[in-house]
C-alpha cells in the first residue's frame, strides 16, 4: 500500500499435525492430491486432483458480490492451503481468522500475534502463505512489521487442533523499516515450491533512500527464498545475484519495485502478477511470465510506470521491464492499486484469464486481459463494486475469486449475478 490516501485510511485504524482438504488429521496411508489442481506441479510426484464440480454459467455474465464472511476488522489478506476449502483471513490488528462455510467464522483466531507487531499507517500484520504441503507437514508463514517497525518473515505451525495454530512463531529474518508506509506485506509460493516476498522501498516520497536500484538492500524487491529446512530462510538455488558478496543480495529475484501491494501466481500458467503502487501520477500492473529470466529490474525509481521518474526526462530505460498498464491518478481512476488474481474458477468460464484489480483509494473495481506480450485488453470497471474499499483478494478451492471491503469488514465471493 503507498500509499497517501491509503496511508490516510489506514492511520485511522487500530492498527503439529497434518490434516485432509476437510481440516482434519491426514491418514498418512491416504494418497496425496495436488496442493493446487490448476498450477503447475511443484512436486511432480503428487499427482492432479479431479476438477471441481459446479454448474458453469453461459457467456460473460454480469458480476456481483455474495458476502460469505463478517466481523473481519481491517482485513488485509486472504490464503487458503492448497487443497483446503476453509478460508483464511489476515487482520492488520494481528490476528488470522477462518471463514469455514459461508458466514462461518470462526469465533477463536487461528493465529493472534497482536503482541509482536507495530500498526498505524500501512503497518501491521500483512502477509500469510501456506506451505505447498501443509496437509502433511502444518508449515505456515506469516508477513508483518515487528514492535520496532522491522519487516519480519516468521514460520509457524498448525496444533493438534486444525482450526488454531501454535501461538508461538519462529522469527526467520527481519530488516529495518523507518518508516510506517511501504512495508510491502506480499508472500506466497511459486509453482517452483520457492516462497516469494515483495518488500516496500523504504517509504518516504520519491525513494528518497534510493532503495529500488540498491540490490544489495532487501527493499523495494521480490525476494525468492528456500524455506524446506524449517526455522531457516535461505536464498534460493538459481536467484540472479547468489554469487554476490552481500547476503542481501542472494534474496533478490527482482527489483526496482516500490510497493508490490497484493500480487499472484496464475494458477493455470504460473505467470506472476505484481500490482505496484505509483508515486504521484501512476499505477502499474507488471507480468513475470512463469520462464523468465531471474533478475528483471521493473524500473522504479527510474522509472514510475511507463514514464521517467528520477530524472524526470531522458531516463536511461536501458534493461527495465514496463508494466503491461498502467492508469493514471484522479478520478474515477484512482491512486492506489490493490493486485488481484486472474480467474480461474468453475463457475464462469466467459471470463477465464481475465485479472481483477482494484484501486482502494477511490473504491473502483477493475479487470483487464493480459495480451501475452507487453499490454493488455478487454478493461473494464464495475460500477457495481463502488462501495467496497478493496485492500485485498483471494481464491476459493475451486478458484473463485474473493475479496474484502476493509471499511465493512467483510468478505464477498464474485459470482454471477442473479
Amino acid at each position: 500500500m503507498n500509499k497517501q490516501y491509503l496511508g490516510l485510511f489506514l492511520s485511522l485504524a487500530v492498527m503439529g499435525c497434518g490434516k485432509d482438504n476437510s481440516g482434519t488429521p491426514a491418514d498418512a496411508s491416504a494418497p496425496l492430491i495436488d496442493a493446487d489442481p490448476n498450477a503447475p506441479d511443484a512436486d511432480l510426484t503428487i499427482p492432479d486432483a479431479a476438477p471441481p464440480n459446479c454448474t458453469p454459467v453461459q457467456g460473460v455474465p454480469t458480476l456481483a458480490a455474495d458476502q460469505i464472511g463478517s466481523g473481519l476488522s481491517q482485513p488485509v489478506d486472504i490464503k487458503s492451503p492448497p487443497g483446503d476449502s476453509r478460508i483464511f483471513v489476515v487482520l492488520q490488528g494481528g490476528e488470522i481468522r477462518i471463514v469455514k462455510g459461508d458466514d462461518n467464522v470462526l469465533g477463536t483466531p487461528f493465529l493472534d500475534v497482536g503482541n509482536l507487531i507495530s500498526t498505524g499507517s500501512e503497518r501491521g500484520l500483512l502477509g500469510l502463505a501456506f506451505h505447498p504441503k501443509y496437509a502433511q507437514n502444518g508449515r505456515f508463514f506469516i508477513y508483518y512489521t515487528a514492535t520496532n517497525g522491522a519487516v519480519t518473515l516468521a514460520e509457524g505451525t498448525v496444533s493438534s487442533n486444525p482450526d488454531v495454530a501454535n501461538q508461538t512463531t519462529t522469527p526467520l529474518f527481519s530488516f529495518v523499516h523507518d518508516r510506517t508506509n511501504h512495508n510491502g506485506g506480499w508472500i506466497d509460493f511459486g509453482p517452483d515450491g520457492r516462497l516469494y516476498m515483495g518488500t516496500g522501498d523504504g517509504g518516504g516520497g520519491g525513494d528518497p533512500d534510493r532503495n529500488g536500484q540498491e540490490k544489495t538492500v532487501l527493499l523495494g524487491k521480490l525476494l525468492r527464498l528456500d524455506v524446506e529446512t524449517p526455522g531457516m530462510a535461505k536464498p534460493a538455488p538459481g536467484n540472479p545475484f547468489i554469487g554476490d558478496a552481500s547476503d542481501n543480495a542472494k534474496k533478490v529475484w527482482a527489483y526496482g519495485l516500490r510497493n508490490p501491494w497484493r500480487n499472484s501466481f496464475d494458477r493455470q500458467t504460473g505467470d506472476l502478477y505484481i500490482a505496484d503502487v505509483g508515486q504521484d501520477k501512476f499505477e502499474e500492473i507488471d507480468v513475470q511470465p512463469k520462464n523468465t529470466a531471474a533478475g528483471v529490474n521493473y524500473g522504479w525509481s527510474v522509472m514510475e510506470g511507463k514514464h521517467c521518474f528520477r530524472p524526470a526526462t531522458g531516463c536511461d530505460q536501458t534493461g527495465l521491464k514496463l508494466p503491461i498498464f498502467e492508469y493514471p491518478h484522479g478520478s474515477p481512476s484512482g491512486t492506489s492499486i490493490t493486485g488481484g488474481y486472474v480467474y480461474r474458477g468453475c463457475k464462469m468460464p466467459g471470463i477465464a484469464g481475465t485479472y481483477f484489480y482494484a484501486d482502494e483509494a477511490f473504491k473502483a473495481f477493475f479487470s483487464l486481459k493480459w495480451d501475452g506480450a507487453n499490454g493488455q485488453t478487454e478493461q473494464k470497471e464495475y460500477s457495481q463494486f463502488s462501495n467496497f474499499r478493496v485492500t485485498t483478494f483471494g481464491q476459493d478451492i475451486e478458484g473463485e475469486i474473493l475479496f474484502v471491503d476493509y471499511d465493512g469488514d467483510k468478505l464477498y465471493r464474485l459470482v454471477p449475478a442473479p
